[in-house]
This record gives structure tokens, sequence and C-alpha cells, in this order.
């Protein structure tokens, strides 16, 4: 059998397929589950939501690349506006737009799941399967001398404070250091899976058909028997009349935290009420600051260092992570307050400008939620997300803290990112910040890490998939992507969902 990427001007007939497996999304779990289990000879179909785009597309227009690699065009967010979720939606995921950082799972994550939640994941196990994927992605520690000026202001503000910063990993091979990660690389360094694990899946026999959104499972029983998928228009991101019926023997969705709590909610599997609930975000508040020097942050590797220092801080509190993100012209306006001559003044000093954001980890107090996903009346998503005052209380204590590690590597002025900005000039101004209201509706809030909706455990009362990723309650179904974390990582979770999707493939070869 012959592999291919199939997209919308191919798919102009409804057609009725079977396969061994049906994957449903091409990221991070996707995609390395399809090229291990192609690998073991399984006939394997993937559909994908998103458009195909390679190279040749990526030209660093930032209006372009959110239009057709981001979910809802790059202007998702919680039903309430107060967080902005920032979603790959294409051929590859996630993948093809993350900034590359690469962090196995902390062995603490894994103890904590094994303890509370019944999952089977240790360091042990899972680090072959981290070593095998690391090697195909060519991941490796960036040189320090190689970090641009905003990860030099990390990494010097850092360590002058006292603070331990890390250089980052990231999965790439001839990277140009381009700096334009985030809207599709344009010289294949970045290893993504677009270009390293769906093709070695298609050069294996893979068929993989693009533009294709699953909208529902069909059961019989506790088995589903097929997978029905309607064919998308790009150009309005409509269903176009043509759909596709899979019919396989077993399925897995990959879609992500949020497609797979989806795909579950329209497909009405979810006997135990808990598809959908208890999203984790890694919410993200940032920082920008001006210096007496060029910056020039759009250019140059966005993540090359991280800070850790306040990961832990105690009963009750939230930790968070210290990271850089890139500072492409539009990413930097569309988090910034103001309007016209106001944002105009203000953009004017980008040259200069430098930010550090700090990335909450959530999902580890006893008092927290976290988000939950439900389906509105006319089946569009709708995502709710339960704030508490240990959110207010970190997003305060990390905005202080990059307020110093700026300062300390020289800046002339931070600004919050409230609706009217607090400005910090010198440290005595952090009295701002301690009075300041922090929190939703105070300033601005984004997520590009999104995990849960899915939560694997050995409770079928309290989770959607046993320890082994198989759905509870539907014998040929799984569950590999990040949805199936109890909480968060309080890392960049690719890696994690990589070493994943690679672990599960054996059981699920097995389980066909």
């Amino acid at each position: 059998m012959t592999g291919h990427i199939a997209t919308f001007s191919d798919l102009r007939e409804n057609q009725d397929l079977s396969c061994d497996v049906c994957i449903i999304g091409s990221g991070a779990g996707g995609s390395v589950l399809a090229a291990q289990l192609a690998a073991r000879g399984l006939n394997v179909i993937v559909l994908e939501e998103g458009g195909h785009y390679g190279r040749a597309d990526f030209d660093g227009d930032e209006a372009k690349a959110y239009s057709s690699l981001y979910r809802a065009r790059g202007t998702f967010a919680t039903a309430d506006l107060t967080m902005t979720i920032l979603q790959g939606r294409t051929v590859g995921g996630s993948t093809t737009v993350n900034w590359t950082s690469c962090f196995r799972t902390p062995d603490s994550i894994l103890s904590r799941w094994r303890s509370q939640h019944g999952s089977v994941l240790s360091t042990e196990q899972l680090a072959p399967h981290w070593e095998a994927v690391e090697k195909r992605l060519g991941v490796q520690e960036w040189p320090e001398k190689l970090a641009n000026p905003n990860n030099k202001v990390l990494y010097d503000g850092a360590r002058s404070l006292g603070w331990k910063v890390n250089p980052l990993r990231r999965n790439v091979v001839g990277c140009m250091n381009t700096g334009y990660c985030g809207l599709g690389c344009p010289v294949d360094g970045k290893q993504g899976m677009a270009i390293t694990y769906l093709r070695d899946a298609v050069s294996t026999g893979v068929r993989v058909f693009a533009n294709t959104r699953v909208h529902k499972l069909r059961r019989q029983g506790n088995r589903v028997t097929s997978v029905e998928a309607q064919v998308l228009d790009p150009r309005t991101e409509r269903p176009s009349g043509v759909e596709i019926r899979v019919q396989p023997k077993l399925v897995v969705s990959s879609a992500g935290a949020v497609g797979s709590s989806a795909l579950l909610l329209r497909s009405d599997i979810n006997p135990n009420g808990q598809a959908g609930k208890r999203l984790w975000m890694h919410p993200v508040v940032g920082l920008p600051a001006l210096y007496p020097h060029k910056i020039e942050g759009y250019y140059g590797a966005p993540q090359a260092s991280s800070c850790h220092e306040f990961i832990e801080r105690g009963p009750g509190k939230m930790g968070w992570f210290l990271e850089t993100p890139p500072m492409q012209p539009m990413l930097i306006a569309s988090a910034t307050k103001g309007v016209g001559e106001e944002l105009e003044s203000f953009m004017e000093r980008l040259p200069n400008m430098g930010c550090v954001i700090a990335i909450l980890r959530d999902g580890l107090l006893e008092e927290e939620e976290g988000a939950t996903l439900t389906l509105r009346r006319d089946g569009r998503i709708r995502v709710d997300y339960a704030w508490t005052d240990a959110h207010n209380e970190a997003f305060r204590a990390a905005s202080i803290a990059i307020a110093r590690v700026s300062l300390a590597a020289g800046a002339l002025e931070i600004h919050s990112g409230h609706i009217e900005p607090i400005v910090v000039r010198k440290e005595a101004d952090l009295e701002l910040f301690e009075q300041a209201a922090w929190g939703p509706h105070q300033h601005g809030i984004f997520t590009a890490h999104q995990m849960g909706g899915c939560a694997m455990g050995n409770d079928p009362e309290t989770s959607v998939v046993g320890p082994s990723l198989r759905h509870h309650h539907v014998d040929n179904l799984f569950v590999v992507d990040g949805s199936v974390f109890p909480s968060s990582l309080g890392v960049n979770p690719s890696l994690s969902i990589y070493g994943l999707a690679h672990w599960a493939s054996e059981g699920i070869a097995d389980a066909v």
C-alpha cells in the first residue's frame, strides 16, 4: 500500500475506507504513533483537521501563519476572553509552530501520577522511548553562545540574582537561528512531526487526510465501528460537503487536550462525566522591557534558556518557570494594551524591547479545577477556566520576579500587561506591583500548553482512560496525547507527549 498525504484539492468525493488503526490528529502524539505502528506492519490512516503546509509556505508573514496554522486563526480563547489559547491546527499539529523546547517529564510529576492516579509511567520506563525520540529529532542543548539578546536577558538577569538558569534542549537540525519558529520553520531546521515521524509513516504506507475534521465516532455497544469526518474548505474552514468514513479495528484520538475532549463529547462518549474536565493550561504572563541597546528579539531561537528557581514554592502556592518568547510584531502587539497612536508609539520601540514570560504550573493544588471544556448549541467549543487566589498570587509574584530579572539585566523600564500598564524603572517601583490587582480581567494572559481533559487513571469513575491509555468504557478506543496528563508538567510538554506515544505504541499494536 502506498502512503500519501491528501488535502482538500484531492478530496472531491465521499470515501469509505478501512484500516487497522485510525489515528485522529497528526501532532506530537499522532505522528509518533503512526510511524511506530506502521513500522510494525499495521494499516494506519491519520485524519487531520488542519491543512498541509511546508517550508515554501513559511515566509514569515504573521497574518498568514496565524490564519492557516492555528486553531481559530490564532483567536481561540476562554469563554470570558481572559486567556488566549494558542494551539497549532495543521499537519504536524503544534509541533509545526512550537518554539522547540524539549524537556523530559519531571520525575516528581511522574511519581505524583503513580501515587495519586494509578499511572504506571516512570522515568526508568520512559527513558528508552525518550532516547529514541531524541535521536530521531536531533534533540540537543542549544549553546549559550548562540542565545539571542532576549535570552541573554534571562541568563544575565537570573545569574546576577543568584538564580539558576539553564540552556534549553531543542529539536533542531541545521537550525539557521531565524527566530520564526512560531510561524513555521522556513528551512526545515525544526524537526517537527510533518518532516520527521509523519514523513516516516507515509514512507511506510500510512495514508494521511488533511483538511478532514472528525465530527463523530459511531459505536455499537462498547466498540467504535466507524469514524465519520467532514472535509473542510480551507478558505472558509466550513464543511465542503465531502465526507470520509473510516471503519477501523482500533481508534486512537491524538487531537490534543482540546480536540480529544471535544471529540468524546461530540460522540457522546462520556459515561462518567469526566471528558473535558480538569484541563490544565500553564497560564502565562509576560512583561515587555525596554533596554538602552538593541535586543531585536524577533531574530534568533525564541527559547534558549529557562529558569526553574520558583517551580517549588511550598504548600498552597503555585510554582512557575521563566522562559522567553519570540518578539514578532503581531504577537507582541496583540499582547500589548493600547490602540492607535499609543500602540504605535510603543511598537516603535520594538527593536529595543525584550520580554520574559512566567509559565504557571497548574493542577497540583487541591483547590484547583482547571478548565472545563463543553460544547455550545452549535457544536463550537467552549472553555471555562476556574481561577483561584493561588493563580492571582502567582501572577503577582512571578511578575515581580520578571521585573527583577529585567532590571538586573539593564532594563530602563518594564511594563505590566494591565489595561493601564504599571511601569517599573527601579527596584523601589516594585511596590506598585505588590499593590496592583492580578488575575483574570486585570492583565493579559495566554497559554501555549494545553493538557488534561481525558485524564489517565485506574479509577473508571474519576478518569477517562486507564493506565494503558485505553478508554475505560470503549474497548477499541485509545487516547494518546497531552489530554491524558492528570496535571500540568511544569515544563514544555512536547517531549513528554513524544515519549508517551512511543511507549504506548507497543501496547496499542498488541491490541489490534
